[in-house]
């Protein structure tokens, strides 16, 4: 695992692209107030499974982690300079509740399952998607995304629940 400290960026081994959690800024923030305003309460996780978007990975039980509310296109907003205007949404994460060792593995993240893969432009605006079916297929969707110049970066979500999972920004 390699990290661009100015982009935070995460390369996992065996990936085309980079692959971005959620920045350790943003996350201190959010350890203690979420992006709807709530105050962030950790819990102990007995079961375990949860996909932390802090190290992109699933948490153990007995893990302390919490679920926050965060906006993935407002922060990245905000760092360039543009407003999303009513693309900007909000939803439902899980982080661990203190600060963790972040990202490390093979291959993207959470890849055992459908996704979307939701393409924006520079000025923050949903510009499609598709649907990633089989763990291989995110290189195919991230080329066709990024062959599109006016796509700027690309939410991996997850199909059950709409949930941001990672981003990935034009290489």
């Amino acid at each position: 695992m390699t990290t661009d400290t100015t982009a935070e960026a995460v390369h996992l081994r065996k990936t085309a692209y980079p692959v971005r959690p959620i920045d350790p800024r943003a996350l201190r923030e959010l350890r203690a107030v979420d992006d709807a305003g709530r105050p962030t309460v950790a819990v102990t996780d007995e079961e375990g499974g949860a996909p932390l978007r802090c190290c992109l990975r699933r948490s153990a039980p007995g893990e302390r982690i919490a679920l926050v509310s965060y906006a993935p296109l407002r922060r990245w907003a905000a760092e360039t300079g543009v407003d999303p205007g009513a693309y900007d949404e909000q939803g439902p994460v899980f982080v661990h509740a203190r600060e963790c060792e972040g990202p490390a593995g093979d291959g993207y993240p959470f890849a055992n399952a459908r996704r979307t893969v939701r393409r924006y432009s520079a000025a923050g605006h949903i510009l499609g998607g598709g649907l990633v079916t089989e763990p291989d297929g995110f290189d195919t969707a991230f080329d066709e995304a990024f062959a599109d110049p006016a796509v700027a970066l690309v939410h991996v979500r997850a199909v059950e629940y709409g949930c941001f999972l990672y981003e990935v920004r034009r290489p």
